[in-house]
């Protein structure tokens, strides 16, 4: 994953308003898509009147880097290591499934109870100028 903007990073929150183009199509603003290391693809999720747009990341590869070099530090090598990999990256991706369900639920859950202020806060600031 690419470097997170750190500018970025500090904000708790940026609003933009996109176009959607006739074919659907949005184009996401070049500093989210840098500084969430976007690549191809997205993860789109409708929750609560609204649609989320996540970063889809390769778990896997991840994952199996963390595991060859525990096993390499275990003392794992050659046909030993590769049949200890696979035995354990089997029992991995289930447990990450659970994580990522659990992960999900909690979302959801969470997000029947968010509530957008945005419009409050710039009725605030209209308001102020008055």
């Amino acid at each position: 994953m690419k470097a997170v903007n750190n500018e970025l990073r500090k904000t708790h929150y940026e609003k933009k308003r996109i176009r959607i183009s006739t074919k659907r199509q949005i184009t996401i603003p070049s500093k989210y898509f840098d500084a969430l290391g976007l690549s191809d693809e997205l993860e789109c999720i409708y929750a609560n009147e609204m649609l989320i747009l996540k970063p889809v990341e390769d778990k896997g590869l991840h994952f199996a880097e963390e595991i060859i070099a525990d096993l390499i530090e275990q003392g794992y090598s050659g046909q030993e290591l590769l049949v200890e990999f696979r035995r354990i990256s089997h029992q991995i991706r289930p447990a990450v499934e659970n994580m990522i369900a659990d992960a999900d639920q909690l979302a959801k859950e969470a997000l029947n109870e968010y509530t957008d202020h945005t419009d409050e806060i710039f009725k605030v600031h209209e308001n102020a100028e008055d």
